[in-house]
């Protein structure tokens, strides 16, 4: 290993991860400055839900696709979500595994699933692409930050690729490549649209705690008129 993999792989993902956790603990500080206002609506609903139901069920949203509409009318759309999201995290475990772990790649069983695992998240980033700048509908609402994150994370993913299972006999270039573009999504992430995950347990609790007290959370599933007279 050369000297400049080695500090990109130790020295440089150190400096970028205390970098990001001086401005997410920034922003959480700033954010819990601002308590939350107090329900005006008394509690209504049934009875049988509350907010602590409502914000469980709310956290847990995202795993429920049968409860969003989107979802069930697009699930390979959600499909597509799930797969790219597993990829995010195989490439973000990948880069603590090779400089920390390398033994853990001896596993043939464990370099098959990071391998299928990001492949199947370039391949989705790859369609997200066409589709952003295809569908006419997706070109309005998206900001150049949308389009440079996701190219950039479908580049990501193909260094990471091939960054698995960790071998030299091609060179360096690629495991060098994915560690500096590890870096800087270290730094980027926190001040880009993808640092939404830093709030999606802030703003989905007080969320569900709200339409949970209301009686709307957790969502029922009503039977059609129809059904019920047949």
């Amino acid at each position: 290993m050369s000297e400049l993999l080695h500090f990109a792989e130790h020295r440089l993902q150190e400096a970028a991860l205390v970098v990001m956790a001086i401005v997410y603990v920034s922003r959480l500080y700033w954010l819990t400055r601002f308590p939350a206002g107090k329900e005006r609506q008394a509690p209504t609903g049934l009875g049988d839900t509350n907010s602590r139901k409502g914000f469980i069920y709310s956290w847990g949203n995202v795993a429920m696709p049968w409860a969003m509409e989107s979802s069930r009318m697009k699930p390979f759309l959600y499909g597509q979500f799930v797969l790219f999201h597993l990829g995010v995290v195989a490439a973000i475990a990948l880069s603590f595994v090779i400089p920390y772990a390398p033994g853990l790649l001896d596993s043939s069983l464990l370099v098959t699933v990071f391998r299928v695992t990001i492949l199947a998240a370039l391949l989705v980033g790859v369609a997200r692409i066409i589709r952003r700048a295809s569908d006419v509908y997706m070109r309005k609402i998206s900001t150049p930050d949308d389009y440079f994150s996701l190219l950039l994370l479908t580049v990501w993913f193909f260094f990471a690729f091939l960054s698995v299972p960790n071998k030299s006999d091609a060179g360096e270039w690629h495991l060098l490549t994915y560690f500096v573009l590890t870096a800087f999504f270290l730094i980027y992430v926190p001040f880009s649209k993808i640092s939404h995950y830093l709030y999606y347990p802030f703003t989905r609790y007080y969320l569900g705690k709200s339409l949970g007290r209301r009686g709307v959370f957790p969502l029922r599933r009503m039977r059609h008129p129809e059904a019920e007279r047949s």
